[in-house]
């Protein structure tokens, strides 16, 4: 869990905060913090307060976003940092088009992992 960057901070469109996905989630905070610490989700701490939050777009119907979990491991491997990954997440690719993290969004995983495991040649 690391502060996060201000430009990195504004190329996310939304966040959610721990109790928020709980909620979501209907599961405990506890439960939340242990998808952060297993590296399910990356958490970042921002705003004034500092609290824990994770970009909103991970989430979908209840559910971590399908592809996401992979694709973390992926960048994981290639060497990323949480501010990293975030940052190739959210970054615009017109090739793609739109963010990595739209197309996990839309169920175009198969190409984003492609291009996550294309980032270790």
């Amino acid at each position: 869990m690391t502060e996060i960057d201000a430009n990195i901070d504004g190329l996310v469109p939304a966040w959610l905060t721990l109790p928020d996905i709980a909620e979501e989630f209907d599961l405990e905070v506890t439960r939340v913090r242990q998808l952060v610490k297993e590296g399910q989700l990356i958490a970042v701490r921002r705003g004034e307060n500092r609290a824990l939050h994770v970009p909103a777009d991970f989430i979908k119907d209840g559910k971590i976003v399908k592809g996401l979990v992979g694709t973390l491991t992926l960048l994981r491997d290639d060497g990323f940092a949480d501010e990293e990954m975030l940052e190739w997440l959210f970054t615009p690719d017109e090739s793609l088009p739109g963010t990595p993290a739209q197309a996990l969004r839309e169920n175009r995983g198969t190409e984003v992992k492609r291009r996550a495991q294309a980032l270790a040649v």
